[in-house]
């Protein structure tokens, strides 16, 4: 049975509509999700300016409705999360551990920037097949998606609090545990703290470190880095260029040497370069937010022995990582009901992109029927 969805669709011209779309039923290998939350990341406002028309949205929960043949994993009535970085588990990178960057699938690693099931015809618009954000399209009630994009789980947790494990909590935290192996009793600082960064902070917490600097322009986002971990808070000048005067601080706090880790959050990308001002020689900075513009770095910030990292997507593997992280809800260790400010109807989207990018919300989410 076809189904009418609703939909954000991007409209091509850097913004977007509500619109009623034709989702198909599963084919072989693919799953269709009612969908009941979707988080709001700033890669949706991003993508409005990809130059074609699709379903936004990359982080998403909701409930099996149908499978196709050959799936065995989950099945109608099942609980999922969504997860936009699919693995083929066949290439190169899956068969190494680091499905997050699958040469077959990944649309950000710039392998496959097409939506194979879209022009297989699964989701249509106006009679022509419609790609979806990163392959599944979460700002709709039903989505259809291959079926290594759900990942199923039965821990008692509320949608719109699930929904945001599959983007900015897995990006924060696993930019900490998978990719720093942040250790016990170390120092951090968290440049940003944001969605991202509360849950970079949250990592560290959990990992254990024994200091955790949160530095932003914002006191009301510092008072909540607290809340979620943070043990010191800078409040950043505006005007600090490279957050140097920063960076003098957290050297005073971790003994004249810097910190042993330094996360960049802000997506800004003057501070691309930022956190290896902040932390000691043989330290690690790791930029988190993703940052893709061309920067400047004064290679003195390197020495000495210092690592910069680039990770995607906290380096997930979501069969492993998400039960890892709801298990860490489950036992009051992790903070997600916490993180969600706001939530909106899908005919409110815009007021959820205006909140997100005055920097009103650590995360707001849109819920379904």
């Amino acid at each position: 049975m076809i189904f009418q969805a609703k939909a954000a669709v991007a409209d091509n011209k850097g913004s977007f509509t509500i619109e009623e779309i034709e989702v198909h039923p599963p084919g072989a290998g693919e799953v269709r999700v009612a969908l009941k939350a979707s988080g709001i990341c700033h890669t949706d406002y991003d993508s409005l300016n990809w130059g074609y028309h699709h379903v936004l949205g990359h982080e998403g929960a909701g409930i099996v409705e149908s499978v196709g043949e050959g799936v065995t994993h989950v099945k109608a009535g099942d609980k999922v999360l969504l997860n936009w970085a699919i693995p083929c588990r066949c290439c190169y990178q899956c068969q190494t551990g680091h499905q997050n960057i699958c040469e077959k699938n990944s649309p950000v690693t710039g392998s496959n920037p097409d939506d194979g099931a879209a022009q297989a015809g699964t989701t249509r618009w106006r009679g022509e097949a419609l790609k979806r954000s990163f392959n599944i399209g979460t700002l709709s009630n039903y989505t259809v998606v291959k079926q290594e994009a759900v990942i199923p789980y039965n821990v008692e947790i509320p949608f719109e609090s699930a929904c945001i494990i599959g983007c900015g909590v897995m990006t924060g935290y696993g930019s900490v545990v998978n990719a720093a192996k942040l250790a016990a009793g170390s120092s951090a600082v968290i440049l940003g703290t944001g969605g991202v960064g509360l849950n970079v902070i949250q990592g560290a917490r959990i990992s254990g470190a024994a200091k955790i600097i949160a530095v932003d322009v914002n006191q009301q986002r510092l008072d909540m880095a607290k809340q979620f971990g943070a043990t010191h808070l800078i409040l950043a000048d505006r005007d600090d260029v490279g957050l140097m005067k920063a960076s003098e601080k957290v050297k005073e706090l971790c003994g004249g040497r810097g910190a042993d880790y330094g996360f960049e959050c802000t997506g800004i990308p003057a501070l691309g370069a930022a956190p290896l001002a902040m932390v000691r020689n043989a330290g690690t900075a790791v930029q988190v937010s993703g940052i893709e513009q061309t920067i400047e770095i004064d290679m003195n910030l390197f020495e000495w022995d210092k690592i910069y990292m680039n990770p995607l997507y906290g380096m997930a593997m979501p069969e492993f990582d998400f039960p890892k992280l709801l298990d860490l809800y489950s036992q009051g260790a992790l903070m997600l009901d916490e993180l969600i400010t706001r939530t909106y109807a899908l005919e409110n989207l815009q007021q959820a992109i205006d909140d997100m990018m005055a920097g009103r919300n650590a995360k707001g989410v849109v819920v379904f029927p």
